[in-house]
């Protein structure tokens, strides 16, 4: 197969981690792959890591490929426009229609993580049938599986995490009640809040945190690595929950949008205590819960995800290219991503 170029659009820094796993199969095949990064994304990027500055340089890469884990790509980019999604369907907000299966019109193929997506996305491809959807894993879990272990500190360590949207979020209660069980439990915290909460006050409070005890660290974001050396997490709805579950560890989630069985969800602050008590047991119920929905949500745990979205790419050249339908016209949306791209609006 002829030497192929890849193309990353990084919207925002939650990109890195999806992404990187899939730049690691592109480059062991012999390929090549530049990154993309809108002005919302933060520059991240590692010294070996190609980049393309301007939409002109981006075009004359001439991907073969674009790989976007958002919601939307340039559509005047060349190259097949593969979605590789930034997280699970888990309907954080109780749509009535998942939010996460809404159909924009930018992309040629999907590539999905298990059943969860796979199943209700064929069925929309068969109603419009200008996208392809292949079930290959998550490029992220990747850095998951096989899973492995790392090494822990004596004492219990608890991952706090949080969601964005303000109906939702914990980030802005939680600093009371961590700065109260840090005083009470023998336990260590490790802190991080969605890229999203950026407001300076917030931010204040959680490095405060850290900086008063020796056993509070706080991250801007977690690694997997950071994940495995903790015991349970503390979160509300942040789709981070389904990632740490598949670690097969267990959360403890404050007013979840979505309780079930998987989780351990409390509704006041004055239960949380007790909830992290229980996770650390690991009870057997919300064990077998979790192994019941990961697998729904994810297909595969053998690490090779990744080497699936680039076959599933080749699948889609052989099979596919030029004889799907139409995208829809989108017409105002493109002339609003020109102006975009045009003048930063």
């Amino acid at each position: 197969m002829a030497h192929r170029k890849y193309l990353f659009f990084a919207e925002l820094a939650y990109a890195y981690p999806i992404l990187r796993p899939l730049q690691r199969e592109i480059l062991r095949r012999g390929d090549e792959v530049a990154w993309l990064l809108l002005p919302s994304c933060p520059d991240r990027l590692l010294p070996d890591e190609q980049r393309v500055h301007t939409i002109r340089e981006a075009i004359d890469h001439a991907p073969t490929a674009i790989f976007a884990p958002g919601n939307y790509i340039y559509y005047f980019l060349p190259g097949i426009k593969v979605k590789v999604f930034h997280g699970y369907p888990i309907n954080k907000r109780n749509y009535e229609v998942d939010n996460h299966f809404r159909l924009r019109g930018w992309f040629d193929m999907l590539c999905t993580a298990g059943d969860s997506a796979y199943v209700p996305f064929q069925k929309l491809s068969e109603q419009h049938p200008y996208f392809k959807v292949y079930k290959t894993g998550w490029a992220k879990m990747d850095d998951f599986f096989p899973l492995r272990t790392v090494e822990r500190k004596g004492r219990p360590t608890i991952l706090y995490g949080s969601t964005f949207s303000k109906h939702l979020t914990s980030a802005f209660i939680m600093p009371e009640v961590i700065g109260k069980l840090v005083e009470e439990k023998d336990w260590d915290w490790l802190l991080t809040l969605h890229p999203k909460l950026d407001d300076p006050q917030l931010l204040e409070r959680y490095h405060r945190l850290a900086e008063n005890h020796e056993n509070i660290t706080f991250k801007p974001s977690v690694s997997v690595d950071d994940m495995l050396a903790t015991d349970t997490m503390l979160c509300d709805s942040s789709s981070m929950i389904l990632e740490y579950m598949m670690l097969q560890k267990p959360v403890v989630t404050y007013r979840n949008s979505q309780p079930g069985g998987h989780l351990i969800n409390v509704t006041e602050t004055g239960q949380v205590a007790e909830a992290l008590e229980r996770a650390l047991t690991r009870p057997k119920d919300v064990m077998d819960a979790i192994d019941r929905l990961t697998a729904y949500h994810e297909a595969y745990r053998d690490g090779h995800n990744c080497a699936r979205i680039l076959d599933a790419v080749d699948d889609f050249i052989a099979h596919h290219q030029g004889h799907l339908a139409p995208k829809p016209m989108n017409i105002s949306r493109k002339i609003i991503q020109r102006w975009q791209t045009l003048f930063g609006g």
